[in-house]
């Protein structure tokens, strides 16, 4: 009996259908195959291991049973004991198969039906399989597609045979596209998702900025101008940090263009939104004082361990330098990664003035000196009672007008200060009620035993039955991480270890008298 058919036109289909999706022949003619399989096992029987090849150059299709031979049968559909498979099939291993020839079937009208929805089934997978590794690798590609349709002011582009999102929020304001129309934006996200790929667009991404400089300007194409930082106010404004590889090179100029030509060119495909270029500099001042262009900067002050800029510009300067609802700062700390405090000259004098007399006064009133001892103190850069009194002997003799006998009467008076104000404190903590045992940890200072104290901690036991998290709240995570926290918390537990010894200690020593 002929167990298989001759059918060339499933080799004709799978190539027009290979064409029309662009999907490899091959893929196709398994999803044939994998159709003619479902539908010999709705004949056969779903429980049994039924499969179908189609022979890539006749379109020959064979069904066969496959059983395969196992030494303990778990499942008769699909397994036969060895011993009885080597009667039909000598050389048989273990784990291999007996395939047995299928006469084909006869497709009716279901089986047919069904076999079409598993190959359009699988072909859809395939095309959101091909779409999805197209796409994949061109995250952070520009991309010109047309308008399909809209839905709730979400765009959905065409994009070649796939298609992109492209949502209201990453739509620069007050720009609008009707369907049909040519859109270009920026691949930003691409994910695998059941309903299929998933392509995200943005016009409103700083790197969409960055690549349409990259086409205006062949410098930066090329490689030899990097674009360092870009920060956007989609529609309104946007700086962009450049910098040059070839020093003979401007990149600000090189990014204008002759009289503007390559900026414009941005900026008309951005709706009008004005752009600044600016040199990057490797120098943290000299990068944000370029950032606040247009506005001049008189002085800069950093703050590295807290992420901070102070920026002192000219009274007359402040509004251009703030810019209009903040935008020039807002958009200049985007920039650079620091936080932007703007202050204008006499406010910074006046400030200035204000920490000098504060500090002058600390010093009148804990060392019991004039105002021109603590002038000179504050003028030489002693800012606290502390540095005072662990400061060397000589940087207080090298201070104008200022011989031995007058450092160390200082040293000694700040010293004295700082032991009465430990005294105070020890009072303070004694009278709060904490114990000499939370002292005797000796990793709090007696500042932060008074404030133990006042939150309620005063015993071993009230430190002990905290949590890390609490005892960093107390404090604050500027002088306590968490990691330090626990270690205190299970040195304030280690007594309970303790009794629970010494308990056991006294039973055993019970259990000997007994005896």
């Amino acid at each position: 009996m002929d167990t298989s058919v001759t059918r060339p036109e499933l080799l004709l289909v799978a190539d027009a259908v290979s064409r029309e999706k662009n999907i490899d022949r091959e893929e196709v003619l398994e999803a044939m195959e994998q159709a003619i399989q479902k539908a010999g096992r709705a004949k056969y029987g779903h429980e049994k291991d039924i499969r179908a090849t189609i022979d890539r150059k006749t379109g020959e299709v064979r069904l066969s049973r496959w059983t395969e031979a196992v030494e303990h049968v778990e499942n008769e559909d699909t397994q036969i004991p060895l011993a009885i498979a080597r009667k039909f099939q000598p050389d048989i291993e273990l784990g291999g198969h007996l395939v047995d020839p299928l006469p084909p079937i006869d497709f009716g009208r279901i089986a047919a039906q069904t076999a079409k929805q598993v190959i359009v089934q699988r072909v859809r997978e395939y095309e959101r399989k091909r779409q999805y590794n197209e796409f994949k690798d061109r995250v952070g590609e520009i991309v010109n597609g047309t308008v399909k349709r809209t839905e709730y002011g979400n765009l959905m582009v065409e994009i070649g045979n796939a298609e992109g999102l492209l949502r209201r929020d990453e739509l620069i304001p007050r720009e609008s596209f009707r369907n049909s129309d040519r859109v270009r934006a920026y691949i930003y996200d691409v994910r695998d998702e059941p309903r299929g790929p998933q392509i995200f667009l943005s016009r409103t991404h700083p790197a969409f900025l960055a690549k349409l400089f990259a086409q205006e300007v062949p410098e930066i194409y090329d490689g030899i101008i990097e674009i360092k930082a870009v920060a956007r106010d989609p529609g309104s404004r946007a700086k962009m940090a450049v910098v040059s590889r070839d020093a003979s090179i401007d990149p600000v100029g090189a990014c204008v263009g002759m009289r503007g030509s390559r900026v414009q060119a941005v900026v008309a495909e951005l709706q009008g939104e004005k752009i600044d270029i600016i040199p990057w500099s490797a120098q943290a001042a000299t990068f944000v004082v370029n950032a606040l262009a247009p506005a001049e900067v008189s002085k800069v002050v950093m703050d590295e361990e807290a992420g901070r800029v102070e920026v002192v510009v000219p009274d007359e300067q402040l509004s251009l330098a703030i810019g209009r609802r903040g935008q020039n700062v807002r958009l200049a700390s985007q920039l650079t990664r620091w936080d932007i405090d703007i202050l204008t000259e006499a406010e910074e004098s006046e400030r200035r003035q204000e920490e000098f007399r504060k500090r002058s006064s600390l010093f009148v009133d804990a060392l019991d000196v004039d105002d021109v001892i603590a002038s000179l103190l504050v003028t030489e850069g002693f800012h606290t009672i502390e540095e005072l009194a662990y400061a060397d002997a000589n940087e207080l003799h090298d201070i104008e007008g200022f011989d031995e006998s007058v450092a160390e009467e200082l040293m000694l008076r700040a010293n004295d200060y700082l032991a009465g104000k430990e005294h105070e404190l020890d009072d303070k903590r004694k009278a709060l009620g904490v114990t000499d045992d939370v002292a005797a940890l000796g990793t709090f200072t007696n500042q932060m035993l008074v404030t133990l104290g006042e939150k309620g901690v005063k015993t071993l036991d009230d430190l002990a039955d905290l949590a890390g998290d609490e005892l960093v709240d107390i404090f604050g995570e500027d002088v306590m991480d968490e990691d330090t926290a626990n270690e205190i918390i299970m040195a304030a537990r280690a007594h309970w270890f303790e009794d629970d010894d010494s308990a056991v200690e006294d039973k055993k020593d019970g259990e000997s008298t007994d005896v």
